[in-house]
């Protein structure tokens, strides 16, 4: 044992921390650290998902009794806070840390949630919905870009893929949380539901405490003992000693501008695209899903069993691409699950049985939201540091656009199929065909490493 590891000693003597950090095996705390983050990105699944619920059962309230467009509004207006949160949050953590970021929207998200648990009118619903999504879209493209740059280059994909899984675990929750508390604690229930989802003001404190700060910022801002510390504790827990490094040099600066320059411009656009088209059909379809599917079958109660069942094929889904991503690549992953969530969408569409809902339903969720593990993989490393939290944000934010138009032209697509959802899931189904071709346009960074 002490050969080897002197091997490895030797071996990285001329390493930087960042090669250090990419060669290192995977270790507890790499797995501290997935886990850790991967608490707080379900807390925001579960955010997102109560929502979806919460809106069915605000509108049968008789005290908001709100309309078909009243409630794609409150579903929107979430959104339009993560599009300004997604675009901030990327360009300040670029700025101040990733972790502190990550922190500061937990924080943020778990106070309005409990704001919004005791709205007693449509506009403070509102209010609070669009500080939630504020704290929310930061939040997400901070912690995959903080895993991104700690994980090993052989393990990049696949730890961001888990980290995204834990997506399936909040909204699973959210299904739980709707099926069993809002339907059985009276005019409550839905307020029950938003409490319990203030729970991330508590797992911020935790947060604080236990995920380091990336090495990569600490260098570029040049706090070298900081970066030299978070290096040797990943060596530590992988049983590697640890070795003298070179001084970080501070990065030279980078305008966002040069997202749109000769050098990023395509990736960019491919980027984007793909996060607008899969942002568009994925909120489309599950945050309306508890609605339509009382509509269909005539019950809220049964409503949200289905969904919950349709939740539960998230898990899978993830875990089939976590595998695949340092198999396959980013790219064919990523196109493959797409042209599978077309497919699916549109058979969704035309389903009329519960058999049929419930099996396309949950091939669309398992296909969807494995896409989803991936988009975040290859997002962040398409770009180098002094750009990656603000690349992150901004294709983040672009998304977060489409989930803002998507709820709101839900009204109207149930008009033009006579209120079914026919029209609406074949539409998602196109966007899933643009969303693929736009992922076949990006790089393939598997195996690379990270660019400085």
């Amino acid at each position: 044992m002490a050969t080897v590891q002197s091997t490895v000693v030797n071996s990285a003597a001329t390493l930087t921390r960042n090669e250090r950090l990419d060669r290192l095996p995977f270790n507890k705390a790499h797995r501290k650290l997935l886990v850790a983050s991967g608490i707080g990105w379900a807390f925001d699944a579960m955010d997102v998902g109560l929502v979806s619920f919460v809106v069915a059962a605000i509108a049968a309230d008789p005290h908001f009794d709100l309309t078909a467009t009243e409630k794609s509004w409150v579903l929107s207006i979430g959104f339009v806070g993560m599009a300004i949160g997604a675009a901030l949050g990327g360009y300040v953590a670029d700025r101040v840390g990733r972790k502190t970021v990550f922190s500061a929207t937990l924080v943020i998200f778990g106070l309005a949630n409990g704001g919004m648990a005791l709205s007693w009118s449509l506009a403070a619903l509102l209010i609070a919905r669009l500080i939630i999504g504020l704290g929310l879209g930061a939040e997400l493209p901070v912690a995959s870009t903080l895993v991104s740059e700690f994980s090993p280059t052989k393990q990049r994909g696949r730890m961001t893929v888990l980290l995204e899984s834990f997506w399936a675990v909040g909204w699973i929750v959210a299904a739980c949380i709707g099926y069993f508390v809002i339907p059985n604690t009276g005019d409550w229930g839905w307020r029950w539901a938003l409490l319990i989802g203030a729970l991330p003001l508590l797992y911020a404190i935790v947060t604080r405490m236990h995920i380091p700060e990336s090495v990569r910022f600490l260098e570029s801002k040049g706090r070298e003992r900081e970066a030299e510390r978070a290096v040797r504790y990943f060596e530590q827990a992988g049983g590697v000693e640890p070795v003298a490094s070179p001084k970080g040099r501070p990065l030279p600066k980078i305008g966002t501008r040069e997202l749109f320059g000769g050098k990023y411009i395509a990736r960019t656009a491919a980027i984007w695209a793909t996060w607008f088209f899969v942002n568009f059909s994925y909120y489309g379809a599950f945050t309306w899903m508890p609605s339509l599917l009382a509509d269909q079958f005539g019950s809220l109660t049964k409503s949200f069993g289905y969904t919950l069942a349709i939740a539960i094929a998230q898990l899978p889904g993830y875990f089939l691409a976590a595998w695949l991503v340092e198999i396959w690549g980013r790219r064919k992953t990523l196109s493959i699950f797409l042209a599978v969530s077309a497919v699916a969408a549109f058979a969704f569409s035309q389903a009329g049985s519960v058999a049929a809902v419930l099996c396309f339903g949950m091939l669309l969720s398992a296909s969807n939201l494995g896409a989803w593990g991936v988009l975040y993989a290859v997002t962040p490393e398409i770009y180098p540091t002094r750009l990656r939290g603000a690349a992150a944000g901004a294709a983040a934010a672009c998304g977060r656009v489409a989930a803002i138009i998507a709820p709101l032209l839900m009204p109207w697509f149930l008009t033009l199929s006579g209120g079914n959802k026919a029209v609406a899931f074949s539409v998602f189904a196109v966007a899933f065909i643009l969303a693929c071709v736009a992922a076949l346009c990006l790089p393939e960074r598997t195996g690379k490493e990270l660019e400085d």
